[in-house]
């Protein structure tokens, strides 16, 4: 077996069934840290052995059977095999099928872990990305536009102090939910956004991560029915997902908004979302309270969704929730795309100016998301020379190859 095809099948497993391989592994082990080192070690050496014997037909099977003899293996060195430990470990000697069915609950406990109160939102974060969606840190770090040794240190730090407080690797009980609620739907939401727009490689999407946030969205809205944030982060990604079969052609090169047959989009998802936003708008006038954050973006993907094109979009009910949204939950991402709206909405030269501002106060340094908004409104302006020097700085400063075509694509139209 060539050496380059068994590091791709290596890394194929651990990007799509790595989180659930170690999810399962820290169950049985009750160490999340102990699971990811093991589960790694598993994979070390399915190099070697795939390279002499070839890629067995169930790659994450094998991998996960690997990992518990290497588990049983560290539990004989600390003495510690009780009789739990030798029923598994007669189980896996007379398996002769290495069948390995991974556990949904498994992965749901791993987030609820990743959440403890024990740990900094930040680190919450930065270790659920890791651990569940299976980004490397430079990819985390680009995320969330922070030094990749800011991200590493979160996560040492996380599992030190779980390993620390000696947290159990299980979902907590009904009443410490809500304290876990918004540091498990925010990385929920962050693994789902990873799955729309991929910050790197060569894919522009990851359903796989989309839809395993999505599935997670909706164990979690269905733990807590009386939330009203659970069923709005649900309507964001049913909405969202709805649109993945037109935004790439068979080639895999992305196909903007303004291009996509929206006669491809899921409808079936779309009224599932409109629906999910609908509950959440009554739980929280239930409450007295306003919609959230997540509301809001999928007010936002609703007014998308349901619209025939992109010139009969109601822009200015856009412009009005980023507005909204800028003020409870201000970020420049959000002021970039609310700049984005007011351009469709008025023109370029105001949303303009508020790229430029947002521009001069540093945010979003180094991110290929302004210089390519920039661009944009340059482009519309008639500044055509501003703008090819904007859209180049964008594509040297992106990591993701087809969002990289899309800019080389638009340069290349503008002479």
């Amino acid at each position: 077996m060539i050496a380059g095809d068994v590091d791709r099948a290596v890394e194929a497993v651990w990007r799509v069934e790595g989180a659930r391989i170690v999810a399962a592994l820290a169950r049985m082990t009750g160490d999340l840290g102990f699971a990811e080192d093991v589960a790694q070690e598993a994979c070390v050496e399915a190099l070697g052995s795939w390279r002499e014997h070839g890629v067995p037909a169930n790659t994450g099977a094998w991998i996960t059977a690997v990992a518990k003899r290497r588990v049983i293996d560290a539990w004989r060195r600390r003495e510690r095999l009780d009789e739990r430990h030798r029923t598994i470990a007669h189980e896996l000697r007379e398996a002769t099928d290495l069948d390995w069915e991974p556990i949904d609950d498994d992965l749901l406990r791993l987030v609820f872990t990743a959440c403890h109160p024990a740990l900094s939102r930040e680190s919450q974060v930065a270790l659920t990305l890791r651990v569940v969606g299976g980004l490397s840190t430079t990819e985390i770090a680009r995320m969330l536009l922070v030094p990749v040794p800011t991200v590493q240190a979160r996560i040492t730090r996380a599992k030190k102090t779980l390993a620390a407080a000696q947290v159990p690797f299980e979902t907590p009980d009904p009443s410490e939910w809500r304290a876990r609620l918004a540091g498990v739907l925010g990385v929920v939401y962050l693994v789902f956004t990873e799955g729309y727009a991929a910050t790197a490689g060569e894919q522009w999407m990851r359903p796989d991560l989309a839809d395993e946030a999505l599935r997670l969205g909706r164990v979690v809205r269905a733990l807590l029915p009386r939330e009203p944030d659970p069923p709005a982060l649900v309507a964001l990604m049913e909405l969202q997902r709805s649109r993945f079969a037109a935004r790439e052609d068979a080639e895999g090169t992305p196909v903007l908004l303004a291009d996509q047959d929206r006669g491809r989009w899921d409808h079936g998802q779309i009224a599932r979302g409109v629906a999910a936003l609908a509950a959440s708008d009554a739980l929280a006038r239930s409450r007295g309270t306003g919609r959230g954050a997540y509301a809001l973006q999928a007010a936002i993907a609703r007014c998308h969704s349901v619209a025939p094109s992109v010139a009969e979009t109601d822009w200015e009910q856009i412009v009005v929730l980023y507005e909204a949204l800028g003020r409870i939950a201000p970020s420049p991402v959000v002021d970039l795309n609310h700049a984005v709206a007011v351009a469709m909405a008025t023109g370029p030269a105001t949303a303009l100016r508020m790229v430029d501002a947002l521009a001069a106060s540093g945010a979003l340094r180094g991110s290929p998301l302004l210089p390519s908004v920039r661009g944009e409104l340059l482009s519309r302006l008639g500044r055509t020379g501003e703008a090819r020097d904007e859209l180049r700085r964008a594509a040297a400063l992106t990591a993701n190859d087809a969002q990289r075509r899309v800019l080389e694509t638009k340069i290349a139209a503008l002479g």
